[in-house]
């Protein structure tokens, strides 16, 4: 596995203002590690996410299967080793209120849940504050918190905390958590826009 999935957390940074989904994903010290751009008008959601701005190393890929699915499912695939990792199934009916998702292996068998903070939370960010109340998820493997992934309040950029470090089993793939957070930025960005 590449030495980029070595840390138990990131920084992953949202421009707001871009016309393609720009993210940037940093380690602990404050160096980018990875880099993506989603390419406009897209059917089916692609993407890619490098190891630097240049993108001449893919490290990772993240794609829907289906081209409109409520209950989509992404697949999340480390480039460099040409291995699925897992998939990111969100739970349709149920992310209308509150986001939830199903972590799977890579064969598709469910590990685990990522999940909204709190329904309260969650009916407030979308019927009165917005983005004035920042985000927070949680990636559970059964009763055990693998993963806190937390939006920080800026106006100017979506900036999302990604933290393993209660894995103390390491349960779950780092490439996946980071996925989520990219994936969770990627549909937070088209539902805020």
């Amino acid at each position: 596995m590449n030495s980029i999935f070595q840390f138990q957390k990131y920084l992953l940074k949202r421009q707001v203002f871009a016309l393609a989904g720009t993210f940037r994903v940093y380690d602990p010290n404050g160096n980018l590690v990875m880099f993506s751009q989603q390419k406009m008008f897209k059917l089916r959601e692609d993407i890619r996410i490098y190891n630097n701005e240049n993108k001449t190393d893919e490290v990772l890929n993240i794609k829907a299967r289906q081209i409109i699915d409520f209950s989509a499912a992404y697949d999340v695939v480390d480039t460099a080793m040409n291995q699925k990792i897992g998939t990111l199934r969100r739970k349709g009916w149920s992310s209308l209120l509150r986001d939830e998702w199903q972590v799977l292996d890579a064969n598709d068998n469910q590990l685990g849940t990522l999940f909204e903070d709190s329904m309260g939370l969650a009916l407030l960010r979308r019927f009165l504050l917005g983005s004035w109340l920042p985000q927070n998820y949680d990636i559970a493997f059964g009763e055990k918190r693998v993963a806190d992934l937390k939006q920080r309040f800026n106006l100017f950029r979506y900036e999302l905390d990604i933290d393993m470090s209660m894995d103390t089993a390491s349960q779950l793939d780092p490439r996946l958590g980071i996925a989520a957070g990219i994936l969770l930025a990627a549909v937070e960005g088209r539902q805020s826009s």
